[in-house]
């Protein structure tokens, strides 16, 4: 059997899908999340000696643990910045220490790019970030990079585009609040109706990211920062309507004025990810909307009924 894959972050929506897409290949994977219901893996980190634990004999890391939200990270800073950027170097740390750890994967942020005065973006776009969240990604992708060139480690960035399709993802983030409630035929309420995003469905970045690890575990150099993205933008707006039609409900939609830390407008280019990876999006968002709101409703329908009588 091969060195299995540590991918810290693995509860989550990226980190779920990637583990069992890579052990239906044959790969075996190793997980680390603060919020594992395993204990053995309920890791922090930050905490350096337990990371390093976890990353004994792993031949590869996919770092995607992180304060994820823009929102929470304006919250509460500190937490962002200590994990983000001082939990990356535990993490790179580890794989620079380990003798078996090849490459590194680091998961970034459109955000990173802040506000552009042209789209869709290039990689090679100058980073602009806005926000305390995107400034620790902004910070943890050059210690990325500064660790495989001193480090002895293959390394690159995958920067992602508002990746939505599991309805276990956060249930206030834009799509899967949107489709809940469009299911439900319950109230979309719209942060800034005519921002713009680019919207990736978790299977094509899960894709992505398994194209990137047969790409360094080949070449064993590093890459280029890539974004996997699909290349079309979609305002909030239209993503109201879209899904309020899919599900054919009575919803409504309210608007409400933007928040002040959110970045406004982004689609990105997907030509380098064709180019150096051979990856293109696959899942359109009206189908994977389509898909979201079907899961809803299926939840709807095996939560368990009240017989009403007290």
């Amino acid at each position: 059997m091969t060195a299995p894959i540590l991918i810290t972050g693995a509860s989550g929506l990226i980190g779920g899908t990637l583990a069992t897409r890579l052990r239906a290949a044959g790969d075996a994977t190793r997980g680390i999340d603060l919020r594992s219901t395993d204990p053995a893996e309920r890791i922090d980190i930050r905490d350096r000696d337990a990371v390093f634990r976890a990353a004994e004999g792993a031949r590869g890391i996919v770092h995607l643990a992180a304060v994820s939200r823009v929102i929470t990270a304006e919250r509460d800073p500190d937490t962002c910045w200590s994990v983000n950027v001082t939990g990356t170097g535990s993490v790179l740390d580890a794989a620079q220490r380990s003798p078996t750890c090849r490459w590194v994967i680091y998961a970034s942020s459109r955000e990173v790019y802040g506000e552009q005065d042209a789209l869709p973006v290039a990689e090679t776009a100058p980073l602009r970030p806005m926000n305390v969240y995107a400034r620790s990604k902004a910070a943890a992708e050059d210690m990325t990079y500064e660790a495989a060139r001193n480090g002895g480690i293959a390394a690159t960035v995958l920067r992602f585009s508002n990746v939505f399709g599991r309805v276990t993802d956060y249930p206030d983030r834009v799509v899967p609040a949107f489709a809940r409630a469009a299911a439900d035929g319950g109230t979309l309420r719209i942060d800034g109706a005519d921002h713009l995003f680019d919207f990736t469905h978790v299977d094509d970045v899960v894709h992505g990211i398994v194209r990137t690890i047969a790409r360094l575990e080949a070449d064993g150099r590093s890459l280029d920062p890539v974004h996997l993205v699909t290349g079309t933008g979609t305002t909030l707006g239209e993503l109201a309507d879209v899904a309020v039609r899919l599900a054919g409900s009575a919803a409504t939609v309210v608007q409400a004025p933007p928040r002040s830390f959110d970045v406004a407008r982004f689609y990105g280019d997907p030509a380098r990810a064709e180019a150096m990876l051979g990856w293109q999006a696959e899942t359109d968002l009206a189908s994977g909307l389509a898909d979201l709101i079907t899961r809803f409703r299926a939840l709807e329908v095996e939560r368990p009924q009240t017989d009403g009588d007290g």
